[in-house]
């Protein structure tokens, strides 16, 4: 995977394919920030991720649980890693209510993604992937630009 791009992703299949494509780089401690408004993709990115991660099942939303542990499964480019989908919306910026989420153990083995945790989610690890996505006005086409960021400090 290279560190850092740049893709036009004109339908939903587009932006699941990225999310595999990242996927081939991830590994267990892996800690992935998506950032962007509503509806800019990022669950289906997130269900590209588990797609290339092997995992099995459905991947949607958290939402209303906050966080959802998928356990692995059977992966072509390496071993086998969980993923554990995140959504910090409704934590609303609160440090110590991720801290009640300890991340910080299921990074120890997992991939962990974090929707709307830009800001927050960062300091559980020195060094993150960040993918900012975005959404055409009136229109389906959604951008994403993903790079590795290296904080230096973790948690």
């Amino acid at each position: 995977m290279v560190d850092r791009g740049e893709r036009l992703l004109p339908e939903v299949t587009d932006t699941e394919a990225l999310g595999r494509e990242l996927a081939a780089g991830l590994r267990a401690g892996d800690l992935v920030v998506l950032d962007g408004p509503l509806g800019a993709g990022k669950t289906a990115l997130t269900r590209g991720i588990a797609s290339g991660l092997g995992v099995g099942g459905r991947v949607s939303s958290p939402t209303f649980v906050i966080a959802r542990r998928h356990p692995a499964g059977e992966r072509a480019d390496g071993p086998p890693v969980p993923l554990v989908h995140v959504d910090a919306y409704r934590l609303g910026g609160s440090l110590d209510e991720l801290d009640a989420l300890d991340l910080d153990t299921e990074l120890d083995d997992a991939v962990v993604v974090v929707e709307w945790g830009s800001g927050m989610a960062e300091r559980l690890t020195g060094r993150h992937l960040l993918v900012r996505m975005s959404r055409e006005p009136e229109s389906e086409v959604r951008t994403a630009s993903w790079e590795w960021v290296h904080t230096g400090a973790a948690h």
